[in-house]
């Protein structure tokens, strides 16, 4: 079968042939993948670099997709780590950690948007106790997942959801109640929930402000660390954990068991197509040039 292969890390894999896989547990079925979304999670997969890779050579990336199955049912499947992933023909999915399309959807929107946006859904859901009313913040909301936290957070039930980032002219097009670049965030000091797909030196400043600002330091300030495209890690000034009601966790695999991640996956995708989701179909033969197009605003679907 044709798929895209990693011979090395740190470049694109290209589409060659691979051995098809074949199902080994009573749950498990072969399908025809019919679309599957490069995110960066999938980038850092093929880089070497995600804290889950195991450093296996070569190896088919892609973590999620929709495939067809024999049936004819089409189901968006998250996989496990496998040499096989999503960006091939074929690929084996064990079928409860999928689910069911429902009528209507569209495969290339289920396989672009999922992903991003079980990131923020898994994080209000079940990695903090999040209560419908609560203001919530997203660090890094021009960005695909970004834009996904902001419209899934509102659809959970946040009071205010405001979006920041560097980009004022980006930050216009994000659905929020109200947008603010990184220097303005002394204005959302009273939040409530952070979730941040930054990291790095604008997420240090970004604490030592709105800790500082905060109106009532007493008021608890849940930090959900989700991504971290500035930066693996932060200078962090021991005061601003003792000076306000501050907790700080993290959210993805490990601090989400998978159980609790696959049982929201029926939930979700019944209301992926809510939101606003900006997806482009690419070939899999053209998967190398995919690769390299990192300057796009939109979400990449590979369709095998």
């Amino acid at each position: 079968m044709r798929a895209a292969v990693v011979t090395e890390f740190g470049t694109p894999p290209t589409c060659q042939d691979f051995a098809e896989p074949k199902p080994a547990g009573a749950d498990e079925v072969l399908v025809d993948v019919v679309a599957a979304g490069l995110h960066p999670r999938v980038r850092s997969q093929a880089e070497g670099s995600h804290y889950t890779e195991r450093g296996e050579l070569p190896f088919v990336p892609g973590i999620d997709g929709v495939g067809r199955t024999p049936d004819g049912t089409l189901r968006y499947f998250v996989l496990p780590d496998t040499p096989v992933g999503a960006m091939a023909e074929r690929t084996v999915v064990d079928t409860r950690r999928s689910v069911v399309l429902p009528e209507g959807a569209d495969p290339v929107l289920v396989a672009a948007g999922m992903n991003p946006a079980m990131s923020a859904w898994v994080a209000l859901r079940r990695r903090i106790e999040f209560a419908a009313g609560q203001d919530v913040l997203v660090l890094g909301a021009t960005g695909n997942a970004g834009r996904l936290a902001v419209q899934v957070a509102k659809h959970l039930g946040a009071g205010r959801v405001i979006a920041a980032g560097r980009d004022a002219g980006r930050l216009a097009e994000v659905p929020a109640d109200e947008a603010l670049t990184f220097g303005e965030l002394g204005k959302a000091a009273d939040v409530d929930v952070v979730l941040d797909y930054v990291w790095g030196p604008p997420t240090a400043e970004a604490l030592r402000t709105i800790v500082t600002d905060r109106s009532d330091r007493g008021r608890p300030l849940t930090w959900v660390e989700v991504g971290s495209v500035a930066g693996r890690t932060i200078e962090l000034p021991s005061a601003a954990l003792r000076a306000a009601r501050l907790q700080l966790v993290g959210s993805g695999q490990g601090s989400v068991p998978t159980k609790d991640i696959v049982a929201e996956l029926h939930a979700l995708v019944n209301e992926i197509g809510t939101f606003r989701i900006d997806a482009r179909a690419v070939p899999l033969q053209d998967v190398e040039t995919a690769w390299r197009d990192t300057g796009s605003t939109q979400r990449l679907v590979l369709t095998p």
